[in-house]
């Protein structure tokens, strides 16, 4: 649970609680929407629930879901900035994807074209995981679960 201090007046503070239930998505800029929603949904295995073009922004939004679960919003905007990853820059480092073979699952990227890095052991847990990246360089990981 999260707590919150607010201040009503300089001498009166009330606490007020929040309690976040789960993560609900996760909103993805791409460069190119057709590829990359062929990459989320034909390679990764999402599931496209719902996809609108809005017309006034000339925007795609599609909701993916991944076994049943709503996971991701992809969009398209018309020449969105690069995304500053390399060097890392500050916010989101990477998406992390559960997978129970690491290496069927790296057998399934690289037989489409996807490159992934040489497998390395979490020191924490002792599990395998490697990183490999979406069509436009955003850092994605699978881990052995």
């Amino acid at each position: 649970m999260i707590r919150l201090l607010q201040k009503r007046t300089p001498d009166t503070i009330i606490l007020i609680s929040m309690h976040l239930r789960s993560l609900h998505h996760i909103a993805i800029i791409c460069s190119d929407y057709n590829i990359s929603r062929h990459f989320y949904t034909g390679i990764l295995g999402f599931e496209a629930v719902r996809e609108v073009y809005r017309a006034e922004r000339d925007s795609y939004k599609c909701d993916l879901s991944l076994n049943g679960q709503y996971l991701i919003e992809l969009f398209s905007f018309p020449e969105p900035p690069p995304r500053p990853s390399y060097p890392e820059a500050a916010g989101l480092r990477h998406l992390a994807f559960e997978v129970e073979d690491i290496e069927a699952a790296i057998a399934h990227l690289e037989a489409h074209g996807v490159a992934c890095e040489p497998v390395r052991v979490d020191a924490g847990t002792g599990k395998r995981f490697t990183f490999f990246a979406d069509p436009d360089d955003l850092p994605l990981e699978l881990y052995e679960v």
